[in-house]
C-alpha cells in the first residue's frame, strides 16, 4: 500500500518528464490548490502566494527529470513551494526571526507538562478562532506554527529550512503557541 502512495501519479509524472503538456496540466490541476494553501500560510498575501506557486510549478517541471520517487510527487513539490516561499520572505526582508540571543530563550529541554497544558488549552478552542489567531501572529511565529503544526515538519527540518538552530526552532515554536493562545483569548 505504501508503495502505491509513492507511485500514485507515476504515469502523469513520467509523461510530464517526456514533455507531455496535458499530463503537466493534469498534475498542476491535482496540486495547485494544496500548494497555494501551503504558500499562503507562509506568506499571508494572496498575490505573492499565487506567484510563488506558479514559479514552483515552472521549477518543478523544469527539473522533473531529477525526480526519483524517493517521496511522493506532492511532497517533492511541497518542498519546492516552501523553500520558494521562505526565500521570498528573506529577499523581501520580512524577518525569519532567530531567537538565539533573545533573553527569554528556552533551552533544548522543553517541559513536556507545559506542552500538554498548552495543547489542552488550544484543543478546547474553536477552529475558526485558531485559524484567525494564526493570521494575527507575527511573521516568525506564524512561520514556525505553519511549518510544525500544519505542514508537519520537525524541528530539525524547520531549522534547515529557515537557517536557524534546532533550539531556536523549538523555543520559537513554544513562544508562538503561547502567543497564539493569548490572541485566541482576545478574539
Amino acid at each position: 500500500m505504501e508503495t502505491n502512495i509513492l507511485y500514485r501519479h507515476k504515469d502523469l509524472v513520467e509523461k510530464s518528464k517526456s514533455g507531455d503538456r496535458n499530463s503537466q496540466y493534469q498534475l498542476y490541476e491535482l496540486y495547485v490548490d494544496a500548494m497555494y494553501n501551503v504558500s499562503i500560510r507562509i506568506l499571508g498575501i494572496k498575490e505573492d502566494a499565487e506567484d510563488i506557486v506558479q514559479d514552483s510549478f515552472v521549477e518543478a517541471f523544469k527539473n522533473l527529470k531529477s525526480f526519483r520517487y524517493e517521496s511522493t510527487f506532492g511532497s517533492w513539490l511541497k518542498r519546492i513551494v516552501i523553500n520558494k516561499s521562505i526565500n521570498y520572505l528573506k529577499i523581501k526582508k520580512i524577518p525569519v526571526t532567530s531567537f538565539d540571543y533573545h533573553e527569554y530563550n528556552i533551552s533544548e529541554d522543553i517541559n513536556e507538562q507545559d506542552e500538554e497544558g498548552i495543547n489542552d488549552s488550544v484543543k478546547s478552542r474553536d477552529i475558526y478562532k485558531i485559524k484567525n489567531g494564526i493570521k494575527h501572529l507575527p511573521d516568525g511565529y506564524r512561520q514556525i506554527i505553519n511549518l510544525y503544526l500544519i505542514e508537519g515538519y520537525d524541528h530539525i527540518e524547520i531549522a534547515e529550512i529557515l537557517g536557524i538552530t534546532i533550539s531556536t526552532s523549538k523555543s520559537q515554536y513554544h513562544r508562538a503557541k503561547k502567543k497564539l493562545i493569548e490572541i485566541i483569548n482576545t478574539l
